[in-house]
């Protein structure tokens, strides 16, 4: 039993060591955002995801300090606005705020 510790230890300390390996190094530490913000509504304004956008929008503006901009792109219960989403470049610069008919469209 004790030699079976030891070789589970062993295979612990490997794996963990692989983990870390994998991990990308930190590079230098960058304030974001460094340009204006888009967030994408994939509903009509003046809904409730539209509403709660607008409030985040304006606070993570004054708490940031860079321009949040809500945009609406509403049609085909928020599949233009996630596929619009998709298509963007991966760089944290436009967010969606949608509701659970994402992840239900998703299933269909």
């Amino acid at each position: 039993m004790g030699k079976l510790r030891h070789v589970v230890a062993i295979v612990w300390v490997l794996c963990a060591g692989a983990a870390f390996a994998q991990a990308p190094l930190a590079g230098p530490l960058t304030s974001y955002p460094t340009k204006s913000v888009r967030m994408l509504v994939g509903f009509a304004p003046g809904g409730g995801a539209d509403v709660i956008a607008r409030f985040y929008a304006q606070r993570l503006s004054a708490s940031l300090g860079q321009t949040f901009i809500v945009e609406n792109r509403p049609g085909a219960g928020g599949t233009i606005a996630n596929e619009f989403i998709a298509k963007a470049a991966p760089d944290g610069y436009t967010l969606l705020m949608t509701g659970i008919v994402h992840t239900i469209t998703a299933t269909i």
